[in-house]
């Protein structure tokens, strides 16, 4: 029988960690170390399990309930254990649509480790963690953003990026769907709204009612920060712009009609922004072929913000399909 997995769509096993009332004591982490073909799922991707949820997806749907058996298994036994699925899997009642041969690495881990501590802080922080595991023993330090990871047959490492925050500037019907879709999304959101009501309109996100500018020098864009203008001509809306365009943010982008472009380089031009900043500019903002409705400006926005993000972060890792082109049988679980 199917069952829901509301969960499945969780990239980031931190979240999920972080969600829950107190951290499980132990816990199983499945990591798709190789892949041989094309896979629904990049080499990196991640499920959570404990002894009563799982959280992530590695194969389209094929084989998490077997892996989250293994995980129990694991964390009952203590050991890890590497399985093989589709070409090269010794299990043939487990078939994989997409034709190709993965293996995922399924290991026990202690919530108290410093490995673990050290991950969570990269999240809280915002600042990249290198972790390392060979199933057995972890570590993980923050890093720099480099193409960092691999798999050598016996060991694997990842890195931890922070998550995608997402920061809008306005109140409008535009401003409140992106902010609700982000959140839906997982995403980090802020919502900069001058003179706004008291509270926010949604839970879970941070609020600000001061101007844009100092909005933005207190959330202290990283680059792994977009920001989008969604407020209509208002008097600071391009003091904002132009401490967005000076900000570490990966993506900046403003709502308005090309027409009126000119006008607004102009004045960011007055404001001190640099040529190379301006040229950052995405505006109007989203991707082409959506329609002008709020609901579609937001899911417009929200695409190209993704796409920008992705774009980003595939620059800086290695190029490549797999981790590992081929997982020694050695290390295949019989």
């Amino acid at each position: 029988m199917i069952r829901w997995r509301l969960a499945a769509s969780l990239d980031d096993f931190r979240a999920a960690l972080l969600a829950a009332p107190v951290l499980p004591e132990r816990f199983a982490m499945a990591t798709l170390v190789a892949v041989d073909g094309s896979a629904p799922r990049d080499v990196g991707a991640q499920m959570l399990i404990t002894a009563d949820d799982q959280w992530g997806f590695l194969s389209g749907g094929c084989i998490e309930d077997d892996v989250a058996r293994h995980g129990r298994e694991v964390l009952a036994e203590g050991a890890p254990r590497m399985l093989r699925y589709g070409e090269g899997s010794p299990w043939f009642d487990i078939k994989l649509a997409c034709g190709s041969g993965i293996s995922v690495l399924v290991e026990p881990v202690a919530s108290n480790e410093p490995a673990v501590a050290a991950l969570l802080d990269g999240w809280r922080t915002r600042h990249p963690v290198l972790w390392s595991s060979d199933g057995c023993a972890r570590s993980a330090a923050p890093s720099d953003e480099t193409p960092a990871d691999g798999w050598d047959g016996a060991r694997y490492t990842r890195l931890f990026t922070p998550p995608l925050r997402l920061v809008l500037i306005g109140e409008d019907g535009a401003t409140l769907t992106a902010a609700a879709l982000a959140r839906e999304m997982g995403w980090e959101v802020a919502l900069i709204t001058p003179g706004g009501p008291d509270v926010p309109p949604f839970y879970g996100i941070a609020y600000h009612r001061g101007d844009p500018a100092g909005a933005l020098a207190t959330i202290a864009p990283d680059r792994w920060t977009a920001i989008a203008v969604l407020s209509h001509e208002r008097e600071d809306d391009e003091l904002g712009l132009a401490a967005a365009l000076r900000s570490e943010a990966f993506y900046v982008g403003a709502i308005g009609a090309r027409a009126r472009l000119d006008g607004r380089i102009a004045r960011l031009e007055g404001h001190g922004v640099s040529a190379a900043d301006i040229a950052r500019l995405h505006a109007p903002i989203g991707l082409h072929g959506f329609g002008k409705a709020p609901r579609e400006v937001a899911l417009s926005l929200l695409a190209e913000v993704a796409q920008a993000f992705h774009a980003r972060a595939a620059t800086m890792r290695s190029s490549g399909v797999s981790i590992s082109s081929s997982t020694p049988l050695s290390a295949v679980s019989q």
